[in-house]
């Protein structure tokens, strides 16, 4: 398993190494110490996973308030996405900038998203099955959102705005600028 940071040295790419032969292939998905060895020490309690039918689907940009605020470990099951992650964290050299990567089931690829930090995406592919890890439980009361399409974020999403299939929560969501402070 390789751990690799991207623009935004707090969310990081984990490449599972994958070992195959006539049957197929293995992976280890998950290996608490080398995400540690790479600066990932998170307990994560809880896995969530979601299914879209239809390519376009965007689901986010959704984070939790402290104290329970949630890092996530993000794998796509079936199909593929857009994967992003926009920083929060006022008063960070990144703040309001984004990582954007593209996960899909035959690679494998997953990406970590840190505390404090908005996380959604876009289907790109019908079928997609989405799964991570959270490092904290689901709590209504600290459950928050952003515009997944706010111009200020500049996000290239491979959707237009009359094309996402989104939920009622997600056709809502304050802006940046709306939002204020929430770390």
């Amino acid at each position: 398993m390789r751990v690799i940071e991207t623009e935004i040295p707090a969310v990081k790419r984990v490449v599972p190494n994958r070992f195959g032969d006539d049957r197929g292939w293995f992976s280890e998905t998950f290996r608490a110490d080398i995400l540690a060895e790479a600066g990932i020490d998170v307990a994560f309690v809880q896995d969530n996973q979601s299914f879209s039918a239809q390519t376009g689907t965007v689901r986010g940009l959704h984070f939790q308030l402290e104290p329970a605020g949630q890092a996530k470990l993000v794998r796509v099951l079936s199909g593929s996405i857009l994967d992003v992650a926009v920083d929060l964290r006022h008063g960070s050299e990144t703040y309001s900038r984004h990582v954007a990567v593209r996960l899909d089931a035959a690679e494998g690829e997953q990406l970590y998203v840190p505390v404090g930090f908005a996380h959604g995406f876009c289907t790109l592919e019908p079928d997609t099955m989405v799964a991570y890890k959270v490092s904290s439980y689901y709590s209504r009361a600290h459950d928050r959102n952003l515009a997944w399409n706010d111009p200020d974020l500049a996000i290239s999403w491979p959707v237009s705005a009359e094309a996402a299939i989104l939920s009622d929560k997600d056709r809502v969501a304050p802006s940046l600028a709306q939002l204020g402070t929430v770390f």
